[in-house]
């Protein structure tokens, strides 16, 4: 759809987290909204490192002239060499935060010559309500996670509370609406964190049930018919507008472009639902202890394998391992992975539990193997464990041969396996029919378009 309204123009101001996949998925979200509304101006104010990477790698079809970047100060000290913990970048940025944001936003507003009519951010940014309050002008929050990480967001200083002397992990979150199958255990770091612990982040984190009720809609990248009901009804009494615009990576993979790294040909000469794919992001990686345990559950179970793996990791695989099983698998630096899991000869994924690489194999139908890291990979996990049934999570949540033998054997051969799959396919026509042009988040996407560019 596209809002064709004349003058005055509108001028959006975007605030991404320039962290993870953050960044890239809002800014994924605004060229939907670009183009559905080309009377809306989009300055997309970020740090230049990552307004970089998003914008100089941007295709063709993916630069439109009414999205526009702007950099904003980082906080990393002149010569200062970051530490691997990448806590530490976000500390420092989040220190000359709203600052930065004020001075980017000030010059958009020279540039242009327009005041700004509404400010997106990402909702990690809680900050961000006082800077549209200080412009006069809705703010409109998107929530990159699942729906039930929100949750526990939302009532952080009650499970702070319920839980302040003693932190029983295998104890469940009832107690919230919708997170009954959740435990104390898949809390990330920054829920739990005692307030003298407590770091910016996770500050400002805490902040976000107090907020988003300020807000003029709350944007869920996912589908109300995934959600549970509970967490739906909860959050429609707490926000002004709850907006389920669903995932950004519905649309049918293109076939054409190139394979650079020859994975597709590799999968095309491959049988219908035989391959394992693993991919474990962008950000986490498993020890190398893992890393060989799950190497060599691989070679003998024989399955035919398609590893995403950065080069300078494989040396940490075991001795010939690369070499002797260079017919059964295929292991490359970097895969497009919508094409892979899109792919009929995909089986099973083996996954951190990123919000995006599980809504991407949910969008296809394609059941999980789990190995959870930090944030929301433990919520994300349950998710598909307990609620929706579709996979497992890993035994003792780390990377054994025998658990992962396991695993692979009940997925793929197994009749609890055969369920899981069946309700993969399941999930993947529910999304469909929501994300079809009558379906609930085609609507939500529609109200969202028209809250920033009607009057």
């Amino acid at each position: 759809m596209s809002v064709t309204k004349s003058s005055p123009q509108k001028h959006v101001a975007v605030l991404p987290f320039p962290f993870g996949s953050h960044a890239l998925s809002l800014l994924t979200l605004v060229r939907r909204l670009a183009k559905a509304a080309p009377n809306v101006h989009f300055s997309f104010l970020n740090t230049q490192k990552c307004n970089h990477s998003l914008f100089s790698a941007a295709k063709p079809d993916e630069t439109l002239p009414n999205i526009k970047p702007y950099d904003v100060a980082d906080g990393v000290p002149f010569g200062h060499v970051l530490s691997p913990n990448p806590i530490e970048a976000v500390e420092f940025f989040i220190k000359v935060s709203p600052q930065n944001y004020k001075r980017g936003l000030e010059v958009a507003v020279a540039e242009t010559g327009m005041k700004f009519s509404c400010l997106i951010s990402d909702a990690f940014l809680t900050f961000a309500v006082e800077v549209a309050e200080d412009l006069h002008v809705p703010w409109i929050p998107i929530w990159f996670s699942l729906p039930c990480s929100l949750s526990a967001h939302v009532y952080t200083d009650l499970i702070r509370q319920r839980f302040a002397s003693n932190k029983v992990k295998d104890a469940t979150l009832e107690f919230i609406p919708g997170l009954s199958q959740m435990r104390v255990s898949d809390l990330s770091e920054e829920v739990i964190s005692e307030k003298l612990e407590e770091t910016t982040f996770s500050h400002m984190l805490s902040q976000v049930g107090l907020v988003l009720p300020r807000a003029s809609a709350v944007v869920l990248t996912s589908y109300e018919e995934l959600n549970p009901p509970l967490i739906n009804h909860d959050f429609k009494t707490k926000f002004r507008n709850v907006l389920n615009v669903g995932f950004f990576t519905l649309s049918p993979p293109s076939q054409s472009g190139s394979d650079l790294t020859g994975c597709i040909s590799w999968l095309d000469e491959q049988k219908e639902r035989s391959v394992a794919y693993v991919s474990f992001g962008t950000v986490a990686s498993p020890p190398q202890n893992e890393l060989i345990a799950l190497a060599e559950a691989l070679e003998e179970s024989g399955i035919p394998f398609l590893w995403s793996l950065k080069d300078k990791i494989k040396s940490l695989l075991p001795k010939g391992f690369v070499e002797r099983t260079g017919m059964q698998g295929k292991i490359v630096p970097w895969t497009p992975q919508v094409k892979v899991l899109a792919h009929s000869s995909i089986a099973v994924f083996m996954t951190h539990c990123g919000s995006n690489s599980v809504s991407e194999s949910v969008a296809y139908g394609v059941p999980l193997i789990c190995r959870p890291f930090f944030g929301d990979h433990h919520m994300t996990g349950r998710m598909v464990e307990e609620v929706w049934g579709i996979g497992v999570k890993v035994e003792g949540g780390i990377l054994t041969k025998s658990g992962l033998l396991k695993s692979l054997e009940l997925i793929l051969g197994h009749e609890n396996g055969k369920k899981m799959r069946d309700k993969a396919q399941a999930l993947k026509h529910t999304v469909q029919a929501a994300a079809s042009p009558n379906g609930t988040a085609a609507k939500d996407f529609i109200h969202l378009v028209e809250l920033i560019s009607v009057p």
